[in-house]
């Protein structure tokens, strides 16, 4: 829906949309990769017991923290600083990175969901 609104209007909509989510996105860095490793050293004891499945989940996981890193970094910090200036081309041109690269992790996170929950019958 927001795609038929003016660029002028959609991009700093897109600002307060990321500005909500993103904080959410910040806590799910921390709080995931901490209970998976509280779930990998007290149900397995280790990596070395680890299954496949679990091994591919974060090698995933650490992959998807890169990537939301880099995002937030890079376009995102580009595109606030653009949306402050009121430089909407700039600010619509990183829109589209990060709309690239939250897909990317949306991919890999749906991946990372089904490894997770058929790995054991492998």
């Amino acid at each position: 829906a927001a795609g038929e609104l003016e660029p002028p209007v959609r991009v700093p909509l897109w600002g307060r949309v990321f500005s909500k989510f993103f904080p959410w996105v910040w806590m799910a860095v921390i709080v995931l990769p901490l209970t998976g490793y509280w779930m990998i050293y007290t149900v397995w004891g280790g990596f070395a017991a680890l299954p496949v499945h679990g091994h591919i989940m974060n090698g995933l996981g650490l992959i998807m923290i890169a990537v939301y890193l880099h995002l937030w970094f890079a376009p995102y910090k580009r595109f606030r600083a653009a949306l402050i200036d009121g430089n909407i081309p700039a600010a619509g041109a990183n829109l589209n990175q990060i709309r690239i690269l939250v897909t990317a992790n949306l991919v890999i996170g749906l991946a990372n969901s089904v490894i997770g929950s058929t790995g054991r019958y492998w």
